[in-house]
């Protein structure tokens, strides 16, 4: 039987990023994949025009009528209004012993600032499982908390897309301990919602039993294979 995962984030018409391209990935990776919208986006893989958020009651029942009928022990966190969600969502009864991987999505890749408050970063970041952030937002974050405090409180993994390093993960754990991710190929393309499929891959991953090394070394092979199997800028996967 496949592991139920979840992921509270936007939807993009493209099916690029968000919750289309989270749920085509749990699903390649042997996870039933189930959803919880946080926005509406009006974009396509190249442009973005607004964002919509989801009523934040309405995201409450979604989540509340899920969790009567079914169990999560991962859940992904894309694009969300407020940190103050966040919590309110951590804090649901039936998602105490659930791992949350937060990839904290600060702009889209056409520009567009979401414009997040990050004033209780800290105690979001305690709660959280593991963050997700690529070099702009770690950027963004470190102007609440530096980066040893942000990997104290969670597992940090530094997405390479737009690194220095090219295409070089970097996971510090809880414990201080350095590990890198290097791509299999010196040169791949470049797609919309590569952050999205690294960061669900990592969930799905988990979910199959996978400890979290593996996790992320797995996810980053699937990654790498959705970037190099369009010449768009919309991933195929399968």
């Amino acid at each position: 039987m496949r592991p139920n995962v979840l992921t509270i984030a936007g939807f993009d018409p493209s099916g690029g990023a968000g919750i289309l391209a989270d749920i085509k990935t749990f699903e390649q990776l042997n996870c039933l994949g189930m959803a919880v919208q946080t926005a509406n986006t009006v974009q396509t893989e190249n442009r973005f025009q607004s964002v919509n958020w989801v009523d934040k009651n309405l995201i409450k029942k979604q989540l509340n009528f899920l969790l009567e009928q079914y169990q999560f022990e991962f859940v992904k966190v894309g694009i969300i209004q407020d940190l103050e969600l966040l919590e309110d969502i951590m804090a649901h009864p039936a998602l105490s012993d659930a791992k949350f991987i937060w990839d904290p999505v600060l702009s889209s890749s056409a520009g567009f600032d979401f414009q997040l408050n990050l004033n209780n970063l800290s105690t979001v970041l305690s709660r959280v499982f593991m963050i997700t952030p690529n070099v702009d937002e770690m950027k963004v974050l470190e102007t609440i908390l530096p980066k040893g405090e942000i990997s104290s409180h969670t597992n940090l993994l530094l997405k390479g897309g737009h690194a220095d390093r090219l295409g070089v993960d970097i996971l510090v754990d809880l414990q201080g301990d350095v590990h890198e991710f290097h791509p299999n190929e010196v040169e791949v393309g470049s797609i919309h919602g590569s952050g999205c499929i690294l960061s669900s891959a990592i969930v799905a991953c988990l979910a199959c039993g996978n400890d979290l090394k593996t996790a992320i070394e797995k996810a980053k092979r699937y990654t790498e294979d959705r970037l190099k199997n369009n010449q768009g800028l919309l991933a195929y996967h399968s």
